[in-house]
C-alpha cells in the first residue's frame, strides 16, 4: 500500500504544482426581442458545435441575462428555445487557453406567426454511458429493457452480477453494494431490494448509475460502492402531460402490465403521479448433489426443486411541489407498494448408498407472501441568491422521511418418505411457518451548499435515522397419515421473536476547488451508530455503539482537450442486514436451512481508484480495495444427517484488484456500439472451523451493446454479456452470460411507440457452482424464466416535456436497504 501511495505522489504532485493560475470557462449573454426589450424566462441551450449534443441549460432573468459556468475547453454554440419564438443560433465560439470567459453577442429572438409545438434539441443517448467516475445506464430509451423489471435491467449493467439464489448483488467483483432509489437508500435487506426491483417495471426507470467511490455527501454504507436507480421525471413547463403503457410477455407463462403517468402544473403548484400494475407468472429451478461418507460409506443426496410463482404488484407515487416565491420550493411525496406472491412446488430428494437408490423424500410447499409498504417525504429547498458568486448561490435542502412496511410470509411444507420401490414408509411430516415482520423508519437530513466564488464550493450536512424492526415467527409441526386429523404443535426451539433498533447520526463536510486543469475535492463524514438486537424468545441481547470517520478524496486533471485523469479514495462501511442478525431458522428444504448470527460485526473497506478518459468516451480505471471483517454467508454441514446450515460470519479480510476498459465504436452511420471489459482479482483470507479458507481467483465481465437506426422510424438494440468463473466465500461459480435483442417503431408522429424485445435468447443466465471445503462436497445450479418475449405499447398525451418534481429524492436510503 505504501508503494502505491508513493507512486501516486510521484505521478500527481509535480503536475499539481505546475498547474496554471486559477481560471474557469464561463459563457454569458443577453436575450432581447425584436424591439430591444429583455426577454425573461427564455430557455438557452449550450451545444457542442461538432454534433449539437446538449451540454447545459440556462434560463434568462428579468434583465434577459443568462450564464453558463464550469465549461470545459471546446467549441460551442448557444440556441434559444421558447414556445411562440423562433429558434435563434449564436455563432460558434471556443472556450480554452486564452479565452476562458466569453461574453456572447446579444441574441435577438422573434415571435413565430403560429404557436409552435415542442421545441427540443436532443442527442440520442446510448444504453450505456461510461464516465470517469461512474457508469450510467439510460434505461428510458432502451429497447432491450422495455417491458421488463428494474432487476432485469440491472443484470445487463457492466460489472454487475445479480445472484437471485444467494440474494447477492456485486459490482466489479465486490459484494455489499448500497442500492439507492432517486438518490435515497431503500433501507431494505438485499433480498428485499431484489424483491422491490422485481416489482418495479423498467418503464418507470430513467437511468441507473453505478458509482464505485461516492463522495462524503452520500451515506458511508456500501463497501463496493452504490447503485442509484433514478425514476422518470418530467421535463417541461406545459400544463399537462402523461403516458399510458400496456405490455404483454410470454415465456413459459404469460405476463402483463399496465401503467399510467400524469403530470400537471397550475400556477405555483406542480403535481405528479403514477400507478403501475404488474402481473407475472414465472418459474425457478434449483438442483443440488450432496456427497457424504457417514460410517465410511459413500452417500449421494440428489435434490431438485421446481417452483411456479404467481406475482401481482401495485405501485404508486403521488406528489406535489409548491413554489411560494422564486427562491423556495416545498414538496411532498407519497409512494407505496402492495405485493401478493404465491409459489407452489416441490422438492424431490433421492438418497443413493454406494450408487444404489435406497430411499426418497418428496416435500410439497405452498408459500404465500404479502408486502405492504408506504413511505412519505416532506422536503424544502431554498436558494438564498441566484446571481452572485459566479451565478451559483447558496442553497439549503431539508428532508424528512417516514416509512412503514410490513412483510407477511406464510409457508406450509409436507414431506413424504418412500423406500426404493416408491412405497410410503410412514406418516407425513408437516411444518407451518407464520411470520409478521414490521419496520418503522424515520429519517431527517439537512444539506447546505456555499460557493465562495466560481472556483471554490463548500458543502456540509447532517442526517439522523431511527429504525425499529420487529419480527415475530411462529413455527408449528405435526406428523399425520393421509387424511388424518392431527392438531398442530408449537415448536418452541424454532419459534422466535426478534427486535432490532438502530440510531445513526451523521455529519459531513466537503470542499471543492477548481483550477484551469485541476479539480480537487476533499470530504470527511462522521457517523455515530448505536444498535440493539434482541431475541425475545432466547432472552439474548447484543448491543453495539461505535463512532467512525470516513474520509474521501478526489483529484482530477485535464491534459489538453481530450485527456483526463482522476484519482479517488474513500473509506466505507457495511452494517449487517437486519435479518442476518436474527437467530431464527428459515427452512429451504429437508437438507438446508438458514439461521442468522446476532454477533455479526460491520465490515470496513478502503477503496482506491485511478481513472483515465479520452474525449469523454473511452475510459480506463484501476481499483484496489482492502476489506476487513468481510460479511459472507457460509455453509456448515452435519456429516451424519447431511443437513446444511447456512449462516453468516465475518471473514478476516478480502483483497480486490480490478481493471476496466470501456470504449465506443461506430461501425457505420446506422450502427454504433459500446464495449466494456472488467477484470478483477479477489483474495479471501480467513479461518473457518479450524480450517484455512484461502481462495484467490481472477474473473472477467464483458458487455457489448449495439444500437441500430433504420428507415421509417425503426430502431433496434442488441445487448450481450459474459461473466467468467468467480469465487464467493466457499462457492466456486461457473461462467454464465446472456444475449437480448429489441426493436422499436414510432407511430402517429412520435405520439406512440411499439417495442418488442426478447431477453436471454439462449437461456444461458444460469448460476452453477461447487462447494468443496472440509467434509462438504456438493454441486448446485439455479436458474429461472429469463427467456421472455415482450411486446410493449406506449401512448403519450399532452406535452411530453413537462417539468415537475416526480423525481424527488427522499432521505431514508441505506436503512431501508437492510430492512426486513
Amino acid at each position: 500500500m505504501n508503494k502505491i501511495l508513493r507512486i501516486l505522489t510521484i505521478l500527481l504532485v509535480p503536475g499539481f504544482l505546475s498547474a496554471q493560475p486559477p481560471n474557469l470557462g464561463g459563457v454569458s449573454g443577453l436575450v432581447r426581442d425584436s424591439l430591444g426589450k429583455p426577454v425573461e424566462k427564455m430557455t438557452l441551450l449550450l451545444l457542442k458545435a461538432s454534433d449539437s449534443t446538449l451540454v447545459k441549460g440556462a434560463v434568462s432573468n428579468s434583465q434577459g441575462a443568462y450564464e453558463f459556468e464550469v465549461i470545459p475547453s471546446g467549441n460551442y454554440r448557444v440556441v434559444t428555445s421558447g414556445v411562440g419564438f423562433r429558434k435563434t443560433y449564436s455563432e460558434v465560439f471556443a472556450i480554452g487557453e486564452g479565452q476562458w470567459s466569453y461574453q456572447l453577442p446579444g441574441l435577438v429572438v422573434r415571435q413565430e406567426g403560429r404557436q409552435l409545438a415542442d421545441v427540443t434539441v436532443k442527442a440520442q443517448k446510448p444504453f450505456i454511458e461510461q464516465q470517469l467516475d461512474k457508469t450510467v445506464l439510460n434505461v428510458e430509451n432502451s429497447l432491450v429493457a422495455s417491458g421488463g423489471t428494474a432487476l432485469e435491467v440491472l443484470e445487463k449493467a457492466p460489472g454487475v452480477v445479480v445472484d437471485a439464489q444467494s440474494e447477492r448483488i456485486s459490482l466489479k467483483g465486490r459484494d455489499n453494494v448500497l442500492v439507492m432509489i432517486d438518490g435515497k437508500p431503500t433501507y431494505l435487506s438485499t433480498g428485499q431490494v431484489m424483491d422491490l426491483l422485481r416489482n418495479t417495471p423498467s418503464n418507470t426507470v430513467e437511468t441507473i448509475e453505478l458509482i464505485t467511490n461516492p463522495p462524503a455527501r452520500y451515506d458511508a454504507a456500501g463497501t463496493a460502492g452504490l447503485i442509484n436507480i433514478r425514476l422518470k421525471r418530467n421535463k417541461s413547463s406545459q400544463p399537462l402531460n402523461g403516458n399510458l403503457t400496456a405490455g404483454l410477455g410470454q415465456g413459459r407463462f404469460l405476463k402483463y402490465n399496465t401503467a399510467l403517468t400524469l403530470n400537471a402544473r397550475t400556477g405555483r403548484w406542480s403535481w405528479f403521479g403514477n400507478y403501475t400494475y404488474d402481473h407475472r407468472n414465472y418459474w425457478s429451478v434449483a438442483t443440488i448433489d450432496r456427497r457424504l461418507t457417514p460410517d465410511g460409506k459413500p452417500l449421494l443426496i440428489r435434490q431438485e426443486t421446481y417452483r411456479p410463482i404467481q406475482n401481482a404488484s401495485h405501485t404508486f407515487r403521488l406528489g406535489a411541489d409548491f413554489a411560494p416565491n422564486r427562491h423556495s420550493t416545498v414538496g411532498f411525496l407519497l409512494n407505496g407498494m402492495k405485493v401478493g406472491n404465491r409459489s407452489q412446488g416441490g422438492t424431490g430428494s433421492d438418497l443413493y448408498q454406494s450408487g444404489t437408490l435406497t430411499s426418497s423424500e418428496r416435500t410439497e410447499n405452498d408459500n404465500k407472501r404479502t408486502v405492504d409498504r408506504l413511505a412519505a417525504n416532506l422536503n424544502f429547498r431554498h436558494r438564498f441568491d441566484t446571481t452572485s458568486r459566479g451565478g451559483q448561490g447558496r442553497e439549503l435542502l431539508l428532508d424528512m422521511d417516514y416509512s412503514d412496511a410490513a412483510f407477511r410470509p406464510t409457508e406450509l411444507f409436507s414431506t413424504r418418505y418412500r423406500n426404493a420401490q416408491g412405497t410410503e414408509t410412514g406418516p407425513r411430516d408437516f411444518q407451518r411457518l407464520n411470520t409478521v415482520s414490521k419496520a418503522l423508519i424515520r429519517a431527517a437530513k439537512a444539506d447546505y451548499t456555499h460557493p465562495f466564488d466560481r472556483r471554490t464550493t463548500l458543502e456540509m450536512g447532517w442526517k439522523s435515522s431511527y429504525v425499529t424492526l420487529k419480527n415475530d415467527l411462529r413455527f408449528e409441526t405435526k406428523r399425520a397419515e393421509e387424511e388424518q386429523t392431527v392438531p398442530w404443535q408449537l415448536d418452541t426451539n424454532r419459534t422466535n421473536q426478534f427486535e432490532y433498533r438502530e440510531i445513526i447520526h451523521a455529519g459531513y463536510l466537503t470542499g471543492r476547488r477548481n483550477w484551469t486543469r485541476w479539480t480537487l475535492q476533499l470530504g470527511l463524514r462522521l457517523e455515530q451508530t448505536r444498535t440493539e438486537a434482541q431475541s425475545v424468545t432466547a432472552r439474548q441481547t447484543v448491543e453495539r455503539s461505535y463512532l467512525n470517520l470516513f474520509p474521501t478524496v478526489s483529484l482530477t486533471r485535464s491534459v489538453g482537450e481530450k485527456h483526463q485523469f482522476q484519482y479517488s479514495f474513500s473509506r466505507r462501511i457495511d452494517r449487517p442486514d437486519y435479518q442476518y442478525l436474527n437467530p431464527f431458522i428459515r427452512i429451504f428444504s429437508p437438507y438446508a436451512y438458514q439461521q442468522g448470527n446476532p454477533y455479526l460485526k460491520p465490515q470496513y473497506a478502503d477503496a482506491f481508484q485511478l481513472g483515465y478518459s479520452y474525449q469523454d468516451e473511452t475510459t480506463v480505471t484501476f481499483n484496489y480495495t482492502k476489506t476487513r471483517d468481510v460479511i459472507v454467508d457460509i455453509n456448515e454441514q452435519n456429516d451424519t444427517t447431511g443437513a446444511t446450515r447456512i449462516t453468516f460470519t465475518n471473514l478476516a479480510r478480502q483483497t480486490n484488484l480490478g481493471l476496466s476498459l470501456s470504449t465506443p465504436l461506430r461501425l457505420t452511420r446506422w450502427w454504433s456500439s459500446r464495449h466494456t471489459a472488467s477484470v478483477s482479482y479477489n483474495q479471501y483470507r480467513a479461518e473457518l472451523g479450524g480450517s484455512p479458507l484461502n481462495y484467490t481467483w481472477w474473473s472477467t465481465n464483458l458487455t457489448s451493446n449495439h444500437a441500430f437506426v433504420f428507415a421509417h422510424g425503426i430502431t433496434a438494440e442488441l445487448a450481450a454479456s459474459y461473466n467468467s468463473p468467480y469465487v464467493y466465500s466457499q462457492n466456486k461459480m461457473r461462467a454464465f452470460g446472456q444475449i437480448s435483442v429489441g426493436f422499436q417503431k414510432t407511430l402517429w408522429q412520435k405520439k406512440a411507440t411499439l417495442r418488442f424485445n426478447w431477453s436471454d435468447l439462449f437461456q444461458t443466465q444460469r448460476f452453477r457452482g461447487t462447494v468443496q471445503f472440509q467434509q462438504m462436497d456438493f454441486r448446485f445450479a439455479t436458474y429461472g424464466e429469463t427467456r421472455v418475449a415482450r411486446l410493449t405499447f406506449t401512448y403519450h398525451f399532452g406535452n411530453r416535456e413537462l417539468k415537475g418534481a416526480g423525481n424527488r429524492r427522499t432521505v431514508s436510503e441505506e436503512e431501508q436497504r437492510r430492512m426486513n
